[in-house]
Order: C-alpha cells, then sequence, then structure tokens
C-alpha cells in the first residue's frame, strides 16, 4: 500500500531537536468515538487542521466519518447526520487518508493519549503499524508553560477542560463534540501556547517534547 509506505518513509527523518517551531507542521486532531475502550469501541470521526509558520491554516483540513449504525448514542452527540452516518468511509480507507494527510506533523490533541491509543489500535488491526509521530498534549503544554510564569495575568483557569481553556482564552467553541471542531479549537489553544513559551525562550522540539502525556488519560468526558 503506497500510502503505508510513504508514511513510514518520511517518518524515519527524525526532525530536529533544536530547530524553532515555526519550521514544523502541526496536525492538530481529533476523534470521535462510540466509546472509552479501543478494544471494544470504533471511531465515529476523525479530523485535523494544520498550524505552521505561526498560522492556522484553513486550507490544510482533514475530515473523515466512518460508517455506524445512527441509532448509536454517540452519533447524536457528535451531530452526524444518518445520510453521514449511513455514507461512511471504511475504516481502512480512512485511515490512509489520514496518514497520508498527516505525514510527519506533530501530532497534537487536548488529552490525546485517548485518540493516540485508539487510531494506534484501528491501525494495528488493519496495517500492522503504529503511529510514529511526536505527539503534543495541549493540556499539559498548558500546565508547562504556566510552571515558568507563563499566562500569569489571565489567572487560574476553572479547569484544564478542552471547555476551561476556551473559556480561559476567550475562544469560542463553535462546532463542539464534532471532530474537526475539536480540532479547530485545539488549534487556536496550542497557537496560544506557542506564542507565550516564545517569551520564555521556549521555541525548539526539544522544549515541546516535555509537553508530551506518557500516561493515559481515562477519562475523555472533560475534553
Amino acid at each position: 500500500m503506497p500510502e503505508i509506505e510513504h508514511y513510514r518513509q518520511i517518518n524515519q527523518l527524525k526532525l530536529s531537536l533544536e530547530a524553532n517551531w515555526e519550521n514544523f507542521r502541526f496536525a492538530c486532531i481529533d476523534s470521535e468515538s462510540t466509546g472509552l475502550d479501543p478494544k471494544r469501541d470504533a471511531i465515529i470521526s476523525l479530523a485535523g487542521v494544520g498550524l505552521q509558520n505561526g498560522e492556522i491554516c484553513l486550507w490544510d483540513q482533514f475530515s473523515v466519518i466512518l460508517p455506524i449504525a445512527y441509532n448509536t448514542s454517540s452519533v447524536t452527540v457528535h451531530g452526524i447526520t444518518r445520510e453521514e452516518a449511513s455514507d461512511g468511509v471504511e475504516a481502512p480507507v480512512a485511515l490512509r487518508a489520514f496518514l497520508d494527510w498527516l505525514g510527519d506533523g506533530i501530532i497534537v490533541g487536548h488529552h490525546i493519549q485517548h485518540d493516540v491509543t485508539l487510531i494506534n489500535f484501528a491501525l494495528e488491526k488493519h496495517f500492522a503499524i503504529k503511529l510514529q509521530n511526536v505527539v503534543i498534549d495541549t493540556m499539559e503544554a498548558f500546565l508547562a508553560v504556566s510552571e515558568i510564569g507563563g499566562f500569569a495575568s489571565l489567572g487560574e483557569p476553572r479547569g484544564y477542560s478542552l471547555d476551561a481553556l476556551c473559556d480561559h482564552f476567550n475562544i469560542v467553541p463553535h462546532d463542539r463534540h464534532t471532530a474537526l471542531g475539536d480540532g479547530f479549537l485545539t488549534a487556536q489553544i496550542l497557537l496560544r501556547i506557542l506564542k507565550e513559551a516564545a517569551k520564555y525562550g521556549q521555541w525548539n522540539l526539544h522544549d515541546l517534547r516535555a509537553w508530551h502525556a506518557d500516561e493515559p488519560i481515562p477519562e475523555k468526558e472533560g475534553k
């Protein structure tokens, strides 16, 4: 499969840890699923938006809906129509398209470990591979930058969920609980964090890699 082989090849090239973050492409992603157990539950939708050179690239988007029974409660929560549910793209095709869009971009998400675990389970099932990209969690990033003095003028947030940080940064949560909508919100939060981090001399990938949550996050409800 050329898409899978291309993905493997481009991710064998190591990103420079000393390079400025403006040189990298960030893929701000989100997935919606039928539940929290990757062995039992399935991806409903998968989406993302690119961020590069300090700008959110609205032309650099990915969004796919996978087939699922319309009467599943998760479908109505995530705003998927009956037609979209029945006309979804089969998982192998959707995953190949996602990897083609993702490339060697730095994966970014809020409480991202759940999404990575879910995607990896599907990738292993269909292609015997896992994601190979650098991964950043915006919750961990916010906490790390706050610890060095960032965002002090904003006071304490009311929490660290996606909704709470949107409120903290006065970001209007359009299309909340849709994969593409949440990916765009994550990109807006990341951009604020990157600009604040730069004020404290955190410019390179070495700094940013410390923003990855290594432990699985059991609750996605607070996303």
